[in-house]
């Protein structure tokens, strides 16, 4: 997403890049909401395709041709293949089976399996699946019939939950204990594919299920032949960088040079424009030896950024409104709202290809392997409208350029029909909100406020950039840049029934919950920073769900449901007194924030509630989960009664705020009392233990650096400082451990113990490490923020919204200048 036009000075100082270039584990390319994220996740963009943050291709291709000869810049080629026996992404397939122990040889192609049942795959335990499979073993024979036998490579796609083992034509050509999430392709061995045959063939399989879910799905599939005829050079990269809302690159292609910028204007301060899911991408092109060259510039968009699964079937649209030459696609089905879960991606609704009438631009829609030859050879093909796998192409012609910069840009753009379902209502998009707007009406406000958009961007960018380093430092801002994006496109901005904001996160790949509150809790120094009501956004939904009575218990809800249907809770367990410590916190933050307490005054009754419950259970906790659930359960967690603490501090300060001085001090004596005990149950010598029952624990007090940060003084500045002191005693090469039982970490709550000091050389000795692990680390993937502190490794989680949790030292020094 970045910048383009023929608008000289004003495009010019929007390609000043004011982050100054870093490795980042993933760069972020088009980012609006969980489903419309597209990364590139390798130092050079033509490295390897472009992806959606769950790793899927979602592919953008760009190529330039100078004086005839093709230059790739973007993306890379896909691995594509040719079914020769569909899984069930494609058709729901019938073959035979049975649950009880066959005969040896069941593998053979002239077993008699005339006693087998008859089932449609694929099979499983969910209700999704065609069959039933409840067992523990099940065994799967599926003749088919091939006109050809004479492949240059064979593929088995599989999907398998557990154990497998795989025969085609009574051959072993997979085996694997445990499980995989989604379709895998293995090679077949060269000796194997040969026993292949035209005519009858048998692929069968034996897949045992250990425990929890069981699923059985596969097939057989090939590379297609390409037609691509022409040959393309790869532009040489010779630089990379991003800030917080664009990512830019620079080449050089023979004769002339290109800077490619992306986009994205998340201005946090601007709710519609933050909601219109509109990117740029620029660019930037002028010759590099003193002459005048013919330039022409192509880009392809996948028609898998619309899709959930490549397979599904697709239609196209070419058409012109608002003076911009619009490709449109989506799948055929239209299967609204009705997928969730975490490794999911968007089926619904229609993605958008938009460039500006004037440029005399040619677009067309082909197959995959088709999509670039009008472009380097010259030819005119055919648009398709439907099939899967489909390229939406646009040229550009650049015309004549010199050592003068020409720029263009080209939009890409998704409208999602409806965005969230909330409580069995569904909602659409914010920018959706006058219905007197359309997708072809903002991509024509986009392109007319191109300049605009791209100087409010560049001042952005600056300021932040600006504030992060007198923060915490030039590291400390390249966390910053990093986190900002990322942040704020795991969520979806909408209004609520009531007229509330909602802003609902997806918690990306730990569980796919939507408007999860201890992710809420950590994302929330970034929006408390440039939007308070944002964060408003990302509570309004939690209190509703109690005050509603949908949810009765006396404390704060985990979750409005699995991501994007908010109808209620559906983790397994409660976190008492996490989620009442977090929503109390974050009121108390809002209003310091804001300069009042109104946001609380709406919600008095149920933060007193949560507040008494906190009182009551907070100091010493039983043995339930945190926020760092990947940990376990645990009883007497000190971290977990400083949030309680803190917490009830928080229900004081507002109680405060709103003139009731009694209930004020009742509270925050309450706490002080509170914060006695604890110094005494957690003190474990030179540091405060894990827990209050093992002294020889330690853990990080992330939690307390609320009670620094909006001024409650409940806890001594001793306790920081021993604390700050203990931790530089335990830190790994990529950061310090989450606590004594293991050695990964958290990195949103490294940032969040690095503010309990105020000494630049610990909080840099605190942040280096982390900046060390996002600039060097070997997970490709929109930054983990759950890796190990000796590799550098993330242990899982990725592209999550936690990350605007690194603002935590810019909301302080926020905070400091009110």
């Amino acid at each position: 997403m970045k910048k383009i036009l023929f608008l000289l000075l004003a495009g010019m100082q929007c390609l000043a890049v004011t982050a100054q270039g870093f490795r980042a584990p993933a760069y972020p390319l088009i980012n609006h909401d969980t489903y419309f994220s597209i990364w590139s996740t390798t130092d050079k963009l033509t490295d390897a395709p472009t992806k959606h943050w769950t790793g899927t291709d979602q592919s953008l291709t760009g190529l330039i041709k100078v004086d005839g000869t093709a230059y790739r810049f973007m993306g890379n080629e896909e691995k594509t293949y040719k079914t020769l026996i569909p899984t069930s992404d494609e058709e729901n397939y019938q073959t035979k089976y049975t649950e009880t122990q066959p005969a040896s040889g069941w593998e053979n192609v002239q077993f008699n399996d005339a006693d087998w049942k008859n089932g449609i795959a694929p099979f499983g335990d969910n209700n999704a699946d065609k069959t039933s499979w409840k067992t523990k073993d099940i065994w799967v024979r599926r003749t088919f019939t091939l006109n050809q036998s004479d492949f240059k490579k064979l593929y088995l796609k599989i999907s398998h939950d557990d154990n497998v083992e795989v025969y085609l034509n009574g051959e072993k050509v997979y085996n694997k204990t445990g499980w995989v999430q989604k379709f895998v392709f293995i090679e077949i061995d060269d000796a194997i594919r040969k026993n292949l045959k035209a005519g009858k063939n048998v692929l069968a399989i034996h897949c045992a299920n250990t425990a929890g879910g069981s699923h059985l799905d596969a097939g057989l599939v090939t590379e297609p032949v390409s037609t691509q005829k022409a040959n393309i050079l790869v532009a040489d990269q010779t630089n990379v960088d991003m800030n917080a809302t664009q990512t830019s690159y620079n080449f050089t292609c023979g004769k002339v040079d290109l800077t490619l910028t992306f986009t994205s204007p998340l201005l946090l301060d601007d709710l519609n424009l933050l909601s219109r899911p509109i990117s740029y991408i620029s660019y930037q092109v002028k010759a590099n030896d003193g002459k005048t060259h013919n330039v022409q510039v192509y880009f392809g968009a996948s028609t898998d950024i619309a899709v959930n699964t490549s397979m599904q079937p697709v239609t196209t649209q070419k058409y012109t409104s608002n003076n911009i030459a619009i490709l449109k696609a989506g799948t055929v089905e239209q299967p609204i709202l009705q997928k969730k879960g975490d490794d999911v991606r968007i089926d619904w609704g229609y993605m958008y290809v938009g460039v500006p009438q004037s440029y005399g631009s040619n677009q067309y829609v082909t197959s995959s392997t088709d999509a670039m030859n009008n472009f380097l050879q010259n030819t005119t093909l055919a648009s398709v409208k439907d099939g899967k796998h489909l390229v939406l192409s646009t040229i550009i012609p650049l015309g004549k350029v010199s050592s003068t910069p020409k720029e263009q840009f080209i939009m890409l753009g998704y409208d999602d029909l409806y965005a969230i379902q909330y409580f069995n209502q569904n909602l659409k998009a914010w920018w959706k909100l006058d219905p007197s707007k359309t997708i072809e009406s903002e991509l024509g406000a986009a392109a007319r406020d191109y300049t605009s958009i791209l100087k409010r961007c560049t001042d952005f960018n600056q300021s932040l950039q600006k504030a992060a380093v007198a923060a915490g430092g030039e590291n400390y801002a390249k966390l910053c840049i990093l986190g900002y994006r990322q942040s704020i496109s795991a969520h979806k901005l909408v209004k609520s029934p009531q007229g509330e904001i909602l802003f609902l996160s997806k918690e990306n790949f730990s569980g796919g919950f939507i408007n999860t509150v201890d992710v809420t809790y950590p994302s929330a120094p970034l929006y408390l920073v440039y939007n308070p009501a944002l964060m408003e956004g990302m509570m309004n939904g939690i209190f509703y769900f109690s005050e509603s009575g949908k949810n009765t218990s006396p404390f704060a809800a985990h979750d409005l449901g699995t991501y994007p249907l908010a109808n209620g809770q559906t983790y397994g367990e409660g976190m008492p007194v996490e989620e009442s410590g977090n929503m109390l916190i974050l009121a108390g933050a809002i209003a310091k924030a804001e300069g009042n307490a109104n946001y609380a005054k709406k919600h008095w009754k149920t933060l007193t509630t949560w507040a008494n419950y906190l009182n009551k259970e907070g100091l010493d906790p039983a043995n339930q989960l945190c926020t760092d659930d990947f940990a376990g359960h645990l009883a007497r967690n000190a971290n977990l009664s400083v949030k309680a603490i803190v917490g009830v501090g928080c229900y004081a300060m507002l109680a405060e705020q709103m003139g009731d001085k009694a209930t004020a001090e009742k509270y925050r004596n309450s706490a002080k009392e509170m914060v006695g005990k604890w110094m005494q149950l957690a003190d474990a010598g030179d540091h405060y233990a894990l827990t209050f029952n093992n002294k020889d624990t330690w853990s990080e007090k992330y939690n307390m650096v609320w009670d620094k940060v909006l001024g409650l003084n409940l806890f001594p500045k001793s306790v920081y400082d021993k604390e700050v002191k203990y931790y530089l005693t335990k830190q790994n090469e990529y950061g310090l451990p989450l606590d004594s039982r293991k050695t990964y970490t958290k990195s949103d709550w490294v940032l969040w113990t690095a503010g309990l000091t105020d000494n630049q050389n610990d909080f840099n000795a605190l942040v280096n490490p982390i900046y060390k692990y996002a600039t060097e680390t070997t997970s490709r993937v929109p930054i983990s923020d759950w890796h190990e502190t000796t590799t550098g490794k993330m242990v899982g989680f990725q592209a999550r919204s936690v990350v605007g949790g690194y603002f935590m030292k810019l909301l302080e020094d926020k905070f400091a200048k009110q």
